[in-house]
This record gives C-alpha cells, structure tokens and sequence, in this order.
C-alpha cells in the first residue's frame, strides 16, 4: 500500500522502503539527477522525489511530464534543501499514465470560468484540490455537530409530491415522452400523479422530528430557478434540522452555534488548506473568520432591519419597505457596514413567508428567521413551525394548497402536535464563507445551473 502525501510530509523520522504515487506538478532535469514535485491529492503540499539517471525506470522520465502519474519506491530522508523538511530518494519509479503537450492544466494561471469548463480536471490544481478537500472535511463536521448534540440523521426524499417552498419553481420527473404529441395525463406517469426533484426536506423531516425528536438531513435539493447569479444553482445541498419541543429562541441558538463551530472548524483543522484562500482569493479571511467564531452574533426583528436600512442613507439598487424581502444588497449593509458581524433578523410579515411558519400573536408577522453573514447574505433560514391545526389550515387555504396533497403533514397536527422548529443551511454558501470564494460554481465539483449541465 502507498503512504499518502500528506502522511509523508508530517513524518518525524526518516523511513525506509517506502511507496508513493501521484501526479507530476513539475519536473527539472540536471546532469545526474531529475527532481519531481509530486502530489496525490491528499494535501496541498507536493513531495520532491530525487532519481538518478541509473534508478530503474528511469528510462521513461522524458514521459514524466506535468499532469503524468508515477508511482515511486525508495528512502524518506532529510530534505537537503528549503521549502520542505522531507523528500524522497527513489530506488524505482515507474510511469503509469501520460500526459500530452496539450494537458490544459500547465503551470501558468487559469481564470476560474475555463476551469469551470474542465471541472473533472480542475481538482488537480492547488486551488480547487483544497476546496474540495475543505468541503469533505465541512460535510463530515455537519454530521459530527448534529451527532454530538444527539441528532438523527433522516433521508427525505428526492423524488416528491410536495412543494415545500410554494414557488412551484420544481424540475418534474417523468417517464411520458413530451416529444410523442399524445395528449398526456398525470394518471399514465410512473407515479400516476404530478412527481418532482425535491426542493426541501423540511416537511418529511418534520414528521420525523414529531417521532424521534431532533432530527436532521443533508442532502441534494433542486430548483428551477432561472437565476443567472452568483449565489445560485439549480442543484445544491441542504443541512435541514427539525427539532421537536422548540421555538424560535431554540432555533436561532442552534443556527448560530452551528455557524460558529463550522467556521472553527475551517479555521484549526484543514492541514493548510485555508491558507490558499487567504494568499489568493481573500486576504482577510482569517481575521473575518476568527471575528465570527469569538463574537456574539447580532440580532434584531424584521421591522427594526427595515428601519435601519431607510435611515441609512444609502442608496440601494432594490426598494426598502416594509412587506418586502430583503435583498442580498441590504443584507450585506447590515452585516459588513453597520453591525460589522453576522446578523439574526426574525419575525417577517406573514405574507412573504411560507404556509408552515408559526403565526405571531400580532396576526402580522410569522416565527421566522433569516441568520446573514458578511460576504454573503443570507445563509441560513428557518422558523419556529405552526402547530395549531386550525391556524395551519387557514395558513394552507391562503396559499391555496391543497388539503388532499398536504393531508398526511395535516395529520402531524392532529395526532399529537408540538412546538417545533427548524432551518435550512445551504451548504455551498457556508463554503463561499468560510473560503471567501465569490461564486458558488467554485464550491461544487459540477455545478448545474441554467443553461448548464455538463459532465
């Protein structure tokens, strides 16, 4: 078995008979010797291994261009040079695979929209090989927040009936052949009835959490949203808790306590992986990053939001009143000139929010909430749930939803209702934060936005 990279660079001793492997990043030739600068993917750094001309193998190092794989075996020293504590000198190298002069990824600079058209080379390099290791390692620190804090975790469905957001901007899934010219019925599809991707997991997850009670799902969630924005994918992942025996205090305390300890673990736990964002994308994102994990996070209604925003005396490109959403530009205001820390807003007027959201007792404003950082805006948002049965009703008849289609999420209410309440995280604006990275095709390996969907 090859020892990773990163394994061999934190060595404390040197080793003997060892083997590695990877990919070329560069080679230069002298009279006696060829160095390598090798890299596995499993770290930022590259390992120099040193060959002589007499090493076996060492026949096809004209072969052993950038992009090409080698494995080598041989002896972990002491690095005679700088830049590294270690290298290796090989007994044996081999050539595995090739690369031709027309190899795109040469070592020069590459502008992130032709990477983007390379996306299943793009890991390859420094920048997007830290960015995906940085988003294994957020993945599993979800699961480790949730599972600590006696979280289950539940898989909803992809495939769905149900419109949780109420946007009807949904992918539908079908098996009816639109190019037949047949009159077509919803009763002749796999499903017999109107099926699509999901755009949350919210209300599955809700009757799970009237079960269990903390629950939790992470997971892919679409939507066809003709959005040409930087902020925006037609696919992209969900971190959605639902939590039995809660309200809106309860939830915004477990939004920020999430944010904090995700960006904690960004800061102490990437192997130098930050360091890169710093260097390159965002000079400042350590001092950004350690302000929110040491700071409270502000908070404050929806009315006072607008307040501040119309006495600012800045002139926004999107209006300020009252019964509208805030927009990217407002939220940022709020968070990197005015508060200068990530932002809680609650309580929005009733009629821009969601059929499921508890209504206040002012009958004007729901239990909602919106957490926003700099940077970025909106990245979390949830709300305390309705579970008065008849003000959900009379909340499921304004939006015109049907109690036919909704009936099973009825039945929550009737049998037993609780306080609950949740939110939902995207998980690539968590890793536009955290990285500094300034649009979310960076953040995901294939990105699916409109017009699209290659690879």
């Amino acid at each position: 078995m090859r020892t990773l990279i990163r394994h061999l660079l934190a060595a404390t001793e040197p080793a003997e008979l060892i083997d590695a492997a990877g990919w070329v990043r560069t080679r230069r030739d002298s009279k006696a010797f060829s160095f390598l600068e090798l890299n596995d993917g499993s770290c930022l750094g590259n390992l120099q291994v040193i060959i002589d001309q007499g090493t076996p193998g060492a026949e096809q190092l004209p072969k052993m261009s950038t992009g090409a794989s080698v494995s080598v075996r041989g002896r972990l020293v002491a690095s005679q040079g700088g830049g590294q504590a270690w290298e290796m000198q090989a007994a044996e190298v081999r050539l595995l695979g090739t690369a031709p002069e027309d190899f795109p990824l040469q070592k020069k600079g590459h502008t992130p929209e032709f990477l983007r058209s390379i996306a299943h080379l793009r890991p390859r390099t420094n920048l997007y090989g830290a960015m995906f290791r940085i988003r294994s390692r957020m993945s599993y620190a979800v699961h480790r927040f949730f599972q600590e804090r006696d979280f289950h975790y539940i898989h909803t469905p992809i495939i769905t009936a149900s419109d949780c957001e109420g946007a009807g901007e949904m992918f539908r899934v079908t098996t009816l052949d639109p190019t037949s010219g047949a009159k077509q019925r919803f009763e002749d599809d796999f499903f017999e009835k109107a099926a699509h991707l999901t755009v949350s997991g919210q209300l599955e997850g809700e009757t799970f959490a009237c079960a269990l009670g903390n629950i939790y799902t992470f997971g892919p969630t679409f939507r066809a949203e003709n959005s040409h924005t930087s902020r925006h994918a037609s696919e992209f992942w969900m971190i959605e808790p639902e939590m039995a025996f809660c309200d809106l205090q309860g939830d915004m305390d477990l939004a920020e306590a999430m944010v904090k300890c995700l960006v904690v673990e960004a800061l102490e736990k990437q192997d130098g992986d930050l360091a890169i964002f710093e260097k390159f994308v965002d000079k400042g994102l350590r001092q950004r990053l350690e302000f929110v994990a040491s700071h409270p996070f502000e908070r404050l209604s929806y009315t006072e939001a607008v307040e501040i925003l119309q006495k600012s005396g800045k002139a926004f490109d999107y209006p300020v009143e009252y019964g509208l959403n805030l927009q990217s530009e407002h939220e940022r205001w709020l968070t990197e000139e005015h508060f200068k820390r990530p932002v809680t807003v609650y309580n929005y007027p009733k009629e821009i929010k969601p059929f499921y959201m508890r209504l206040n007792d002012d009958e004007r404003t729901v239990t909602a909430m919106d957490l926003l950082v700099p940077g970025i805006g909106e990245i979390v948002g949830g709300s305390q749930r309705e579970e008065r049965l008849e003000v959900l009703l009379a909340n499921m008849e304004r939006h015109s939803l049907s109690l036919e289609d909704y009936g099973w999420y009825v039945d929550t209410r009737k049998y037993g209702s609780v306080p609950h309440a949740g939110f939902g995280m995207g998980f690539e604006r968590l890793l536009m934060f955290v990285t500094g990275m300034q649009n979310i095709r960076d953040v995901i390996p294939f990105a699916r936005t409109p017009g699209n969907c290659e690879f």
